[in-house]
C-alpha cells in the first residue's frame, strides 16, 4: 500500500504539469487570434479606419465562434477539423443555422452551413457552383456581381488543365522558377518576358525556368473574339503555358495560386526559388539570384518569403472599390503579408504553402491569401527594399542606372520592358 501511495504522488505532479501546459496553449492561442500586427508602415489605400479593429488572420486557432461572417466561420469549421483541442472546446455544432447572419434577412431558407460543407468536402467531381451558400450572407443579394460569384464557388479547387507542362523541370531541377500570372490576351506581356527578364536558361552558375500560369477567357468581362486557337500556337512555340479551365478573374487568382503551388509539387519540387509575380513587372534577374545565393549561402533560405510587406492593413467595405470585402464575408484584419505584384520565396517553403492551402479557407484576394498561409505555418514575410510595387519615382522610371540595384518595379509596358532590358544589360553602361 506505502508503494502505491509513493507511486501515487509521483504521478499527481506530471498530471498537473499537463493539464497546466494545455490549459496555457489554449489561453495563448486565444490571446493570439485577438493581438493585431506588429505596427509598421502600410499603404494609405489599404489602412484601416482610425478606431477600426484590426486583427491578424481572422482568428487562427481560436476557441470562439463568430457566425456574423461567412470566412470566419468557415475557417474556424476547419480549424476544428484539423485540431482536436479545438473540437473539445467547440460549445455547439458550428453553422447550425439557429442564427441569421448580420446584415438583414437572408435571401432564402438558410439550411445548415456544417452539412452543407461536408457535402462540398466529399464532392470529387468537377466544381459546381452551390447557390445555398447564398442565404449565409444576409446583404448577399445587394453585393457586387463579382463578389456573389465567389462566395458560390469558392469551395471549388479541383480544375482540370487545359495546357499542362509536365517535363518542364525534368531537364533538371532550376534554381529559380518563374511563375508568372498572365492571361490569354495578353500575348505581348509574355513575349516581352520571354525576350527579357524570363528568358531563362544558365545564367553564370544557376538555371532559370519561366512558366506562365493562365485561367480561360471569362466572357463577363466583355466582348473580345476567342483567342484559344492562336494560345494553341503559342504554346507549341513556346512550352511555358499552364492554362487551367477556371474563369480569369481578380477573385480567381488565389484559386491560381493554390493549383500552381499543386502543380509545383507534383512537377517541379526541387526548384530552389519560386518568383510568382505579375505579368507587368519588371524584374531584375541577375540581381535577384544573387540576393538569393548570399541568402542560400548564410542558411537562411528555408522560410524565405520576401517583396514589398504591407501590415496592419484591414478590408475596404467600399463597393465600388476593386478589394472591396464585405462585413458580412470577413471580419478581422489582415495578417502582413507581401504585395502581389511580386514575391519570391524558396522551393521547400513552396512546398509547405501547397499542403496548408488545404486547411485556410479561400479567399478573394490572393496576396492576402499567402498571408493567411504563412501566419498559419508561423512564418513571417519580409520586406526588401529592392521590391517597388507600387513604383519609383516618375523622373527614374528609364533610367537603367536607378534599377540597376533593383529586383522589382511595377509596372512596366513590353516596350518599356524591351527598351529597359536592353539599356541595363549593356556592357557599356555607366553608373
Amino acid at each position: 500500500m506505502t508503494e502505491m501511495r509513493k507511486k501515487l504522488f509521483l504521478c499527481l505532479p506530471c498530471i498537473c504539469l499537463v493539464n497546466l501546459f494545455l490549459y496555457g496553449f489554449v489561453f495563448l492561442s486565444v490571446s493570439l487570434s485577438h493581438h493585431p500586427p506588429a505596427s509598421g508602415a502600410s499603404r494609405d489605400k489599404l489602412r484601416p479606419s482610425p478606431g477600426q479593429p484590426v486583427q491578424a488572420g481572422g482568428a487562427f486557432w481560436a476557441t470562439g465562434l463568430d457566425e456574423s461572417a461567412l470566412w470566419n466561420l468557415l475557417q474556424h469549421m476547419l480549424d476544428r477539423r484539423h485540431n482536436p483541442l479545438l473540437r473539445a472546446n467547440a460549445s455547439r455544432p458550428a453553422g447550425n443555422g439557429s442564427e441569421p447572419p448580420e446584415g438583414g434577412a437572408t435571401p432564402g431558407p438558410r439550411p445548415p452551413l456544417a452539412g452543407i460543407w461536408a457535402e462540398q468536402r466529399e464532392w470529387s467531381g468537377p466544381c459546381r457552383r452551390d447557390p445555398r451558400m447564398a442565404a449565409h450572407l444576409g446583404d448577399f443579394n445587394t453585393l457586387p456581381g463579382h463578389v456573389q460569384d465567389f462566395v458560390v464557388s469558392m469551395h471549388c479547387r479541383e480544375y482540370p488543365l487545359l495546357i499542362d507542362q509536365p517535363r518542364l523541370c525534368q531537364g533538371g531541377a532550376p534554381t529559380l522558377l518563374l511563375a508568372i500570372k498572365s492571361q490569354v490576351g495578353n500575348f505581348e506581356n509574355r513575349q516581352a518576358i520571354r525576350e527579357t527578364w524570363g528568358r531563362g536558361g544558365q545564367l553564370g552558375p544557376w538555371t532559370v525556368q519561366t512558366v506562365f500560369l493562365l485561367g480561360r477567357q471569362d466572357p463577363s468581362l466583355g466582348s473580345y473574339p476567342d483567342l484559344g486557337g492562336l494560345l494553341q500556337l503559342e504554346q507549341q512555340l513556346h512550352p511555358d503555358i499552364l492554362q487551367w479551365d477556371f474563369r480569369d478573374t481578380f477573385f480567381n487568382l488565389t484559386l491560381k495560386d493554390v493549383l500552381f503551388l499543386r502543380w509545383f509539387a507534383r512537377h517541379c519540387p526541387a526548384a530552389g526559388f519560386v518568383f510568382k509575380g505579375d505579368d507587368d513587372v519588371f524584374l531584375n534577374t541577375g540581381e535577384l539570384l544573387r540576393f538569393l545565393a548570399a541568402q542560400a549561402a548564410a542558411g537562411a533560405s528555408r522560410d524565405l518569403f520576401v517583396g514589398e510587406v504591407i501590415v496592419q492593413a484591414a478590408p475596404m467595405r467600399d463597393p465600388a472599390l476593386k478589394y472591396f470585402v464585405p462585413e458580412s464575408f470577413f471580419k478581422g484584419g489582415y495578417p502582413p503579408y507581401a504585395g502581389g505584384g511580386g514575391v519570391v520565396y524558396s522551393g521547400p517553403l513552396a512546398l509547405r504553402l501547397a499542403r496548408v492551402t488545404e486547411r485556410v479557407t479561400l479567399f478573394p484576394i490572393d496576396d492576402v491569401y499567402l498571408g493567411m498561409c504563412l501566419l498559419r505555418l508561423g512564418v513571417a514575410p519580409s520586406t526588401h527594399p529592392g521590391f517597388r510595387t507600387f513604383d519609383i519615382e516618375e523622373k527614374d522610371r528609364a533610367e537603367p542606372c536607378a534599377h540597376r540595384h533593383l529586383l522589382l518595379v511595377h509596372r512596366r509596358s513590353p516596350s518599356q520592358t524591351i527598351a529597359l532590358w536592353r539599356r541595363l544589360t549593356d556592357p557599356q553602361l555607366q553608373c
